[in-house]
């Protein structure tokens, strides 16, 4: 039997393994876990002023602002959104978001600086370019900025105008992100997202000729229908425009969220574990073959990209927004939905867009839910921290009991086992067969999913 063939064999039967629900760790604790007995309103703003008076000034804050509307539903998405063709929404829900960040700023002992901002939705390109620049102005209007800010967007290549590109590169955006998904016609009508490849080429070559310094595509694996086919000439189109950044999302099949449009999609139609792991290994293959370098998971990039010198340095991190080269402890969401972050705090708005409106007009903050975190959740935040961007991590033996750290060791001998990493006493590497399974990792050290009872679907599949 060749080397090839024996690794694919030994690959496929770890996928049936570990193809199980785990949390994609944009955050620790995850939302379901987090303690709702421990949270209040004063807590949160503690923790955040508490972490910005010790570090705004080092690395600044980063803002998320969420806009939720689009015109059509996009029926792979999970996020929170609300679809409508009536855009006389977009100025009052800016002017919310603004009342918002004010709240924010009333916190602050001193004039915040700015390291990032990345509008998200939703579809950001719905908002009219004028009520964009409105918002961005309005956010800016009390604030410094750091010397290496970086603000990007989501774009939707059927919306997004060379007047949004202008407008936004004027602003001080720099880069962009168009969701591509899958140039298949079949995928395309299963998942309600009609998009032209020429759609994508107008709007790319716009983004460069304007000066943004990194464009990124965003395509999704195991979509309803999917073949290799549609995923190889999908990625055959993509490098013909050479985005300088590629995120290859596993699509997360989660229909018992409520206003997911999921549930319109049968188990059937979907590729199974064998089958999903397989369009990404085609797609990985494909993108190494044309310089692009695997960044964390679900990611690559070009070597000019920062995404690329950021991991080579050893300076990646992960929050909510994913993936990011900045390293602010201060994550603010502002919008409907939208999580903050204060590195010892987690806090996340209303979910319906009215109740998050009625709450910013009254002056006050629209949050619903939150956590607090111990000193205990901030270790084993660190240490998943470390797996998801460097793949390795050392720990200090003080970070676990006895039984906790004999039932690590023991999962990690499973792991060894299997070839997906290699250990100490106190630090783990991740090999690279162990890179698909890095989810599964993580849940070592994840005390709050182990220690909890829980019960139904949380989380999507690993693979």
């Amino acid at each position: 039997m060749d080397f090839i063939h024996q690794t694919t064999l030994i690959l496929d039967s770890l996928i049936k393994k570990y193809n199980t629900a785990s949390p994609r760790y944009t955050s620790y604790p995850t939302v379901p876990f987090w303690d709702a007995t421990t949270f209040t309103e004063t807590a949160w703003l503690d923790s955040l002023i508490d972490t910005y008076t010790k570090s705004n000034r080092v690395n600044g804050i980063s803002l998320y602002i969420h806009l939720p509307y689009c015109e059509s539903l996009c029926t792979f998405c999970g996020c929170n959104k609300r679809i409508t063709k009536n855009h006389s929404v977009e100025l009052p829900y800016i002017q919310g978001l603004l009342k918002e960040w004010q709240l924010y700023l009333n916190q602050f002992p001193e004039k915040p600086m700015i390291s990032e901002i990345h509008l998200g939705g939703g579809t950001p390109s719905f908002f009219n370019p004028d009520h964009l620049e409105i918002l961005i102005n309005g956010i800016l209007k009390e604030v410094d900025l750091s010397e290496n800010f970086e603000f990007s967007f989501e774009g939707h290549p059927n919306n997004t105008t060379y007047t949004h590109l202008t407008k936004l590169y004027e602003l001080g955006f720099r880069r962009v992100s168009f969701g591509v998904q899958d140039y298949d016609e079949t995928v395309q009508k299963a998942i309600h997202r009609i998009q032209p490849f020429e759609n994508v080429k107008n709007v790319t070559e716009w983004s460069r000729e304007i000066g943004y310094k990194s464009v990124s595509h965003d395509l999704v694996f195991g979509l309803p229908f999917q073949q290799k086919s549609s995923i190889y000439n999908t990625i055959a189109q993509t490098l013909t425009l050479q985005p300088d950044r590629i995120a290859f999302y596993s699509y997360a099949h989660v229909p018992w969220i409520k206003g997911s449009g999921q549930r319109g999609f049968d188990d059937h139609n979907l590729p199974d574990g064998d089958e999903k792991r397989e369009l990404y290994e085609l797609g990985r293959s494909l993108f190494e073959a044309n310089n692009y370098s695997e960044i964390g998971m679900d990611h690559f990039a070009l070597p000019h990209d920062s995404l690329y010198l950021a991991q080579k340095n050893g300076t990646l991190n992960r929050n909510f927004m994913g993936y990011t080269t900045t390293h602010t402890k201060v994550l603010l969401g502002l919008g409907v939905s939208a999580i903050s972050d204060s590195w010892t705090g987690f806090a996340q708005n209303n979910k319906n867009i009215d109740e998050y409106l009625v709450a910013v007009n009254e002056n006050k903050f629209p949050v619903v839910k939150g956590h607090i975190l111990t000193n205990e959740d901030v270790r084993m935040r660190q240490q998943i921290l470390n797996i998801m961007c460097n793949f390795s991590t050392k720990w200090d033996e003080n970070d676990f009991t006895v039984d906790e750290r004999i039932v690590l060791l023991q999962t990690l001998e499973n792991f060894r086992q299997d070839g997906i990493l290699n250990y100490t006493k106190n630090s783990l590497d991740v090999t690279t067969l162990g890179i698909p399974f890095v989810r599964n990792i993580c849940t070592a050290f994840d005390k709050r999913m182990l220690q909890e009872q829980w019960t139904g679907q949380l989380f999507s599949k690993s693979i």
